[in-house]
């Protein structure tokens, strides 16, 4: 670790210590006053190359660094301005200097005039405008790497990108949206030659409208230029490869991708069928891609969301799976129809085949009992989703918006477990499979009736089918004194059918009244209205083939439970807001509340049960904006949290072998008070980038789990817990970056304390977690020398379960280089190693992934020749820690082998 923070400190050295001086100075306007987000570029004379650029800060300052012995061209511009020129020549013993400009204002202004030297950077109100070859090292390859370059934006470890520590949350290429709702497929397949800008859109709204009335602060957009000739031209690559493993079985790889634009209409296929681990799209995308869906109500009071039955199917990723077969089908298009009508749309189509094979130990809280699993699970995930978009603008007062997106799949997966526990020993065979479907409509409507009100509709409808099987067979009787089973068997095979059909509509009317151009008020008419269907049941195959319906649970303390749940579910949300926003200086305050009536009921077993509760619930959004690029902000949320119908049905169901669950009819909500700040500062004078947020979180009344442990076995039951059990979450995060001239440092530090309460044996057990994560990394962005990405991760995780203490540590330093040599060849590597113990000093695992490609292209030419190799080092496995009220869990997943590619990739 010493070594590599030496590397970093002599990479530093040796570039800030490269013969240069800094030219300091202010650009202002004719009559004196500053120009802040000005640009000055430096060229130098000889070659017209771009040497050196700086933006102005607040004083109209701007500083560059500049090599000695040379002679530049300084041109200093502003919008609105005249670009004023000045030469300076820097002798090889100049000190630091000093160079001011007064730019006069431009006669006659035309929008879209081009600087023949375009900035790096430019800043016209919350866009900020990337040139992205300024900021390219020449072995860039997808978009990406191309936002990785840029000051400010980041592409976290999951492809997608951050700015201002939030996730993007649209991609449009040339304003045309990329695949609504996702911005990986954007940052893994745009082919990085392709770009040349990139524009960060900062506060976006969709809708022109609402810009000045709505709080956008946490909505980032992206939108990509294309270079000239990818403008009405098909551009792409196809891409394919063959290879062997570590076992000597084949493997393959073939990557078309395909894209339009032009002015009228844009079209973009992406396939990618491999069996590398190379995941494109996976099950946890699938539910998190909204298509653009929001969550209707957010910011009105009220949490209700619609759970996934997924059966705790497990989640594949290509670091913990043995084996990966992967095909991939995307298409997006877009079509202008009229001057007033956009059409635009995706399909999307999935086929993923996943063995995952874990090794685990688990130690259950209240019963003292260790649990050593050995799993084998064979997963098939088929995924499809269809969106159809229409955006009808017949003039500037009045937008209409249509969206439907439909979502189908079908999910297999087989497990083979070996369990040891105390002095038994169980062989489990499970089988999950579920094929949900749904359909979400969005209907908006925007209406400006003059410059003092605006009216803003919106109706959303979500239908959603789910029919999760489950399957268990077991050599020891699972839950003895619950399920009553025929005992003479050879094995217990027990079943379960479920279905949950939901409808839910959300409709709400928003009227702005505009009182001056600082202040207005908004009211909010609105209501949720849901319908859900919960049926399931349990059975059991004999050994004979026949089929044995288990209707009640054996007889407990004289009483007997359903087996059966045939449940009706109703929650109605009916609310009227009031907001008023208002700005006073450099303070925006936005305090409002909103009034609730809810109902809640649901019908089973011959009974119903309904709750009508009126609720008033505050909500404070505060803004100090200190400086342009520098702002502090506040929000507070009183919010209501409901459940859906899982919670509600009573009767038992299967989590897997070893957990039952069961419904509590009498459930009421839980509130929660949220408070977070947020600072953010991006300084375009000296690329210094700072962000941090502080959240709190207090739930009260909260859904908690209700859980009876004998042995292994769990039941669990929710509850609401009594208020003097708060949950608690504090959490904290900041980032800092800073670019010194070709080199760019970063630190992040993620905490977070949670505090919660759970009934376990009928004991109320408080247990605490505390997880921290620390990362430092310093990256070079040279063209002629070597580049460089080196850094070290830090996670520590802290369980505290009623006084049994568990730390985790993972120590995680990185290296990633790209070599340019023999002027057509290059060389990619990246290595990471970690290093997993405990604090107890009992498992202590060191393993290392390094992966290299090299790369032969001959100048301009469009074929790319390269050898792939993965997990050069063949690791074996990984290993991971969780943590939940109940018991803690380490596992070890067994990895894919090493594996040797020979790419072959064309440019079209």
């Amino acid at each position: 670790m010493k070594k590599l923070l030496l590397f970093i400190i002599l990479f530093i050295t040796v570039v800030g210590s490269a013969q240069s001086i800094k030219l300091r100075g202010f650009i202002k306007d004719s009559i004196g006053d500053p120009l802040e987000l000005a640009n000055v570029i430096a060229t130098v004379k000889a070659s017209g190359n771009i040497e050196s650029y700086a933006i102005t800060n607040h004083e109209g300052k701007f500083q560059l660094d500049l090599p000695v012995n040379n002679t530049y061209i300084l041109r200093a511009s502003f919008l609105g301005f005249e670009t004023l020129e000045k030469e300076l020549t820097i002798p090889e013993d100049s000190n630091d200097l000093s160079l001011n400009f007064n730019l006069n204002p431009q006669a006659n202004q035309l929008d879209g005039v081009e600087i023949v030297y375009e900035m790096p950077v430019t800043v016209k109100g919350d866009t900020i405008t990337y040139n992205a070859d300024s900021f390219n090292r020449g072995d860039e390859k997808k978009l990406g790497d191309v936002m990785k370059n840029l000051p400010g934006v980041e592409v976290n470890d999951d492809g997608e990108i951050e700015v201002e520590g939030k996730a993007v949350t649209k991609v449009m290429v040339e304003g045309k949206d990329f695949f609504d709702g996702d911005s990986k497929l954007a940052t893994k397949n745009i082919p990085a030659n392709a770009v040349d800008k990139v524009e960060v859109l900062r506060n976006y709204s969709e809708v022109g409208q609402l810009r000045g009335v709505t709080n956008n602060q946490d909505n980032i957009a992206i939108n990509i230029k294309l270079k000239e000739g990818k403008k009405n031209f098909w551009f792409g690559e196809v891409t394919a490869g063959s290879g062997v493993d570590d076992e000597a079985e084949a493997r393959y790889l073939v990557h078309p991708k395909l894209f339009y634009y032009n002015p009228k209409y844009s079209l973009n296929f992406i396939t990618d069928f491999n069996d590398i681990g190379e995941v494109p799209f996976t099950w946890r995308d699938y539910f998190n891609f909204t298509g653009g869906f929001r969550n209707f109500n957010r910011g009105g009071g009220t949490n209700f969301n619609i759970r996934e039955s997924d059966l705790g199917f497990a989640i594949a990723q290509n670091n913990r799976a043995s084996s990966i077969e992967t095909k991939f089908l995307a298409g997006n298009f877009s079509y202008a129809a009229t001057q007033s009508l956009d059409i635009s749309g995706f399909g999307i189509l999935s086929d993923n085949k996943t063995n995952i094979v874990t090794n685990s130990l688990t130690q259950f809280i209240t019963s003292g009992v260790t649990e050593s699993t050995e799993s084998n699970s064979n997963q098939h995930n088929q995924l499809g989703m269809l969106k159809l978009s229409g955006v009808y603008k017949p003039n500037v007062n009045l937008q209409m918006d249509y969206d439907v997106l439909l979502k189908a799949s079908k999910q297999t997966e087989t497990d083979n477990t070996l369990s040891l526990f105390q002095d038994f020993s169980n062989n489990i065979s499970e089988n999950k499979e579920n094929k949900p479907a749904s359909i979400n409509q969005n209907l908006n409507v925007y209406y400006t009736v003059d410059d003092d009100n605006i009216f803003a509709g919106q109706v959303q409808h979500l239908y959603q089918d789910e029919d999760p099987f489950y399957n268990a067979a077991t050599d020891l009787l699972p839950f003895p004194g619950v399920l009553p089973l025929d005992t003479l068997q050879n094995r217990y095979n027990i079943n379960q059918q479920k279905n949950i059909k939901t409808n839910k509509l959300d409709a709400k009317v928003d009227y702005y009244h505009i009182i001056n151009n600082k202040s207005n008020v908004n009211f909010t008419l609105g209501s949720t209205l849901s319908k859900q269907q919960f049926n399931s049941n349990i059975f059991q195959l004999l050994d004979d083939g026949s089929r044995e319906d288990l209707l009640e649970t054996q007889e407990i303390e004289g009483e007997t439970e359903t087996l059966v749940n045939d449940v009706s579910y109703g929650f109605t949300d009916v609310f009227l807001g009031l907001h008023y926003k208002f700005k006073t200086g450099q303070f925006t305050f936005s305090p409002g509340v909103t009034l609730h009536n809810y109902n809640v009921k649901n019908d089973q077993l011959g009974l119903s049960q309904s709750q009508n509760d009126w609720r008033l619930l505050p909500d404070v959004f505060a803004l100090w904006e200190i400086k342009k690029s520098e702002s502090l902000r506040f929000n507070y949320a009183l919010s209501a949290e409901y459940t859906d119908v899982n919670n509600f049905a009573e009767a038992y169901v299967f989590n897997n072998y070893n957990r039952m669950f069961r419904g509590n009819r009498l459930l009421e909500n839980a509130f929660s008070h949220s408070y977070n700040l947020t600072y953010f500062s991006f300084n375009l004078f000296n690329y210094t980038n700072v962000s941090g947020s502080l959240n709190y979180t207090r739930r009260l009344k909260g859904i908690k789990n209700n859980t009876q442990i004998v042995a292994i076995n769990q039941v669990t039951v929710p509850q609401n817990i009594d208020s003097n059990f708060p949950d608690e979450t504090f959490s904290a995060f900041g980032r800092f970056s800073k670019r010194i001239k070709k080199i760019e440092l970063a630190a992040n530090a993620n905490v977070s304390l949670s505090t919660s309460n759970n009934i376990i044996n009928e004991e109320i057990r408080q247990s605490e977690s505390l997880t921290q994560s620390y990362r430092v990394s310093a990256r070079s962005s040279f063209r002629e020398w070597p580049n460089f990405e080196v850094g070290y991760n830090l996670s520590i995780n802290n369980y505290d379960n009623g006084g049994l203490e568990q730390v985790f540590y993972t120590q995680r330093p990185y290296i990633n280089t790209d070599i340019n040599f023999l002027k057509h060849f290059s060389l990619s590597t990246t290595w990471d190693l970690y290093n997993y113990t405990n604090k107890a000093n009992t498992i202590e695992n060191k393993y290392s992934f390094l992966n290299g490609t090299l790369y032969y292209q001959q100048g301009d030419s469009p074929w790319e020749f390269s050898i792939q190799a993965t997990n050069i080092l063949n690791t074996e496995a990984t290993n991971t820690d969780s943590f939940n009220e109940e018991y803690n869990t380490t596992s070890q997943y067994f990895v894919l082998p090493r594996i040797m590619m020979f790419v072959v990739k064309y440019d079209l």
